[in-house]
């Protein structure tokens, strides 16, 4: 009894070390998704662009025709807020039903509701990614330091749906400026406890795991 024991023990220390790292990625992916799906869904959705212009029919006898009014329009009622705010994950891409419901959302929120009105106008656009932001470009729009060619990876052609990838032209500081800005600092308190603590814990795991097998070495 006492040989299966430390048996099972041996090979759960084994599996232990050899997927220490799957282990880590696991807790941290699970502590901001827990589920996963909405990850994959947004991810999905952002390479897939969902406008959706029978969402908005309801606003289009309000709006300007004008590209530009329109976003700027659009820019004043889906009020900016960070997806940890919204929807409890540090980055996630809704429905257009979803923004509108809410009413306020990040980039990829606003830019789904500006899409989705100039799709139901039949206003050309593309969708353009950056590290750090989603914007929705048409003819004539005015370019910003961070809405411009060099600093996006991926250029969307919602009507063909082909995609083009670059390498984007963006510092370094100002990604680590905005990941400090909508990923950790805006972050539930018992999230950024959970999300420290599991790796350091098993951090120390491991360490006592190697000093146990090390002085098991010596012993023997």
């Amino acid at each position: 009894m006492k040989d299966g024991l430390d048996n099972s023990e041996k090979v759960g220390k084994r599996v232990f070390r050899r997927y220490f790292p799957l282990i880590f990625v696991l807790w941290i992916l699970f502590v901001l998704y827990p589920n996963p799906a909405n990850l994959i869904i947004s991810i999905h959705r952002v390479l897939n662009f969902g406008a959706d212009p029978g969402a908005v029919e309801f606003m289009l006898n309000d709006l300007p025709s004008d590209p530009a009014a329109i976003e700027k329009t659009v820019l004043a009622r889906i009020h900016y807020r960070y997806d940890w705010e919204v929807y409890g994950m540090p980055w996630y891409c809704p429905t257009v039903e979803q923004v509108l419901e809410k009413g306020e959302g990040d980039c990829n929120g606003r830019a789904l509701v500006f899409a989705s009105i100039l799709e139901a106008e039949n206003i050309s656009y593309q969708v353009r990614v950056s590290p750090i932001h989603i914007w929705v470009d048409y003819a004539g729009k005015n370019q910003t330091s961070m809405e411009n060619p060099e600093v996006e990876y991926c250029k969307i052609d919602p009507q063909t749906g082909e995609k083009q990838f670059q390498i984007p032209h963006i510092a370094p500081s100002k990604v680590m400026d905005s990941f400090w800005q909508s990923f950790w600092h805006p972050m539930p308190d018992g999230r950024k406890a959970l999300l420290i603590s599991g790796p350091v814990g098993l951090v120390v795991a491991r360490v006592i795991l190697r000093k146990k097998k090390t002085a098991r070495s010596a012993g023997n």
